[in-house]
């Protein structure tokens, strides 16, 4: 079997204790993809030297992933768990004070581990408690500071290693900075959400998480391809396209230099496939740069927001924003 891929590390700041985050990782996030399919796609990313894994307690991958990581315990594909680093996420209809910690516990005996190495506030909205629900619907003002508390006390009892937010605003993550105690550790931004890729930059919120040590992570930066939310504007791109060919990239083609861009500017990143080729493929970012005058053509590229997610907004009471600019603090 080849030698596994190294891939870059980064270092959480605020973890409990120096903990390094793999800046790739393998996205469990998809529609209507069979567990026997994603399991034996983990065995091979992690035989690949994908080493981060990304999962939500809405995506339902959860158990699936934790089978695959005792699996390759049990073939020797990794040394231990402690070579592994997983994230999971809260969802909103657990996103309460007194429900954070069981939500917690509830994904690590789906995942049989004891600890996570990041675990994340999905959205910055809470939902009514109960069965976890997507599409969300009864919506609530999210107790911001006493959730946060509660991830913060997770962290302290060693359920996790690093705490973070997920599709946060900096304005948003600035209140939480107000009270924080420990500081979120990553900001995960969807590309099709609050965006991270050449068509969504959001150069904003990653200058306020680099002066705030907070480590912004893009999820599915090409779109989501084949997913019920994805769009295909990433691997239509033309200029994408043109920066592929001048530079002798045809494997991937524009999603390959998407990938490279998204690294490029610091940003860490996690991506979904289940293509054996393309997660191999996907390493070879590292070993090549955008040159200046082809992150001026990408500084170009026209600037848009394709999910407003307009269905968490309503001014008739029945969600805490009453707009889109709000949910986002302006930031779309």
């Amino acid at each position: 079997m080849a030698a596994a891929t190294q891939i870059p590390e980064v270092v959480l700041g605020s973890s409990a204790g120096p903990k390094s985050m793999p800046v790739l990782a393998f996205g469990t996030a998809a529609d209507n993809i069979q567990p026997d399919a994603l399991k034996t796609a983990v065995i091979e990313a992690i035989k690949l030297g994908y080493r981060h894994f990304d999962t939500a307690s809405i995506y339902g991958s959860e158990q699936t992933l934790g089978d695959a990581i005792k699996e390759a315990l049990e073939l020797g594909l990794v040394d231990s768990r402690d070579k592994l680093f997983i994230t999971s996420k809260l969802w909103s209809n657990d996103a309460h004070p007194d429900l954070v910690l069981p939500a917690l516990k509830k994904s690590l005996q789906n995942l049989q581990l004891e600890y996570l190495d990041l675990y994340l506030i999905h959205w910055p909205i809470s939902a009514k408690p109960g069965k976890l629900v997507y599409p969300l619907v009864d919506l609530m003002p999210m107790d911001f500071k006493g959730v946060w508390a509660a991830m913060e006390e997770s962290q302290r009892l060693g359920l996790t290693k690093s705490i973070g937010v997920s599709n946060f605003s900096s304005k948003k993550i600035e209140t939480l900075l107000s009270f924080a105690s420990i500081p979120p550790s990553v900001n995960q931004v969807y590309e099709s959400i609050l965006a991270m890729s050449p068509f969504w930059q959001q150069k904003k919120l990653r200058d306020f998480c680099k002066a705030n040590g907070i480590v912004v992570t893009a999820f599915s930066p090409l779109g989501a391809i084949g997913s019920s939310w994805g769009t295909n504007h990433v691997l239509e791109s033309k200029v994408l396209q043109d920066i592929a060919e001048a530079r002798g990239k045809t494997i991937y083609c524009s999603g390959f230099v998407c990938i490279r861009w998204v690294y490029q500017v610091g940003t860490t990143l996690a991506v979904k496939s289940y293509n054996k080729e393309r997660l191999k493929q996907n390493l070879h970012v590292f070993d090549w740069e955008l040159s200046e005058d082809d992150l001026a053509k990408i500084n170009q590229i026209p600037q848009k927001k394709m999910m407003r997610r307009e269905e968490l907004v309503s001014a008739d009471g029945s969600s805490p924003y009453d707009s889109v600019e709000e949910l986002w603090d302006g930031e779309i």
